[in-house]
């Protein structure tokens, strides 16, 4: 029952943007779950579910994952100025102080085309593995500004 509970939740979190555990028990019982505002907090810190901004800015309950992802781009499209690309070495220019915070959580990604970073205070030196994959990465972190 409980894994078949928690399957739910994760279904009703990807459909729906779910505020607050009031919500979830709502939701679950429309389901037929007959749950306690306990178990729901339970059953939300074993699945690891964060809340973030959705696509819409509301805060609401995700997997920390997709949570993380968000963050991240939040924070480096607020962060960065430009980004441009030489042979395999993408360079990302930020505001300053910030290169640091975004390299960090650039490198929390594990981007398989990813060899290595360095940053300074508002510079990110990206090292990928061809010229291609420079392109490709330069690419996507341009779609987050």
């Amino acid at each position: 029952m409980k894994k078949q509970r928690q399957a739910e939740i994760l279904a009703i979190i990807a459909e729906c943007e779910i505020e607050n555990q009031e919500m979830l028990c709502s939701k679950l019982s429309e389901k037929g779950y007959k749950v306690t505002q306990a178990t729901v907090s339970r059953d939300i810190n074993e699945l690891g579910l964060e809340k973030a901004l959705s696509d819409t800015g509301v805060s609401c309950y995700m997997r920390a994952k997709k949570a993380n992802k968000r963050h991240f781009e939040s924070f480096f499209s607020q962060s960065v100025i430009h980004i441009d690309c030489a042979g395999n070495i993408v360079c990302v220019r930020c505001q300053p102080g910030l290169a640091s915070a975004a390299c960090a959580t650039l490198d929390s990604m594990n981007m398989e085309s990813v060899v290595g970073t360095v940053s300074g205070d508002d510079t990110i030196f990206i090292l990928v593995r061809s010229e291609n994959d420079a392109q490709k990465l330069a690419s996507l972190l341009k779609n987050m500004i």
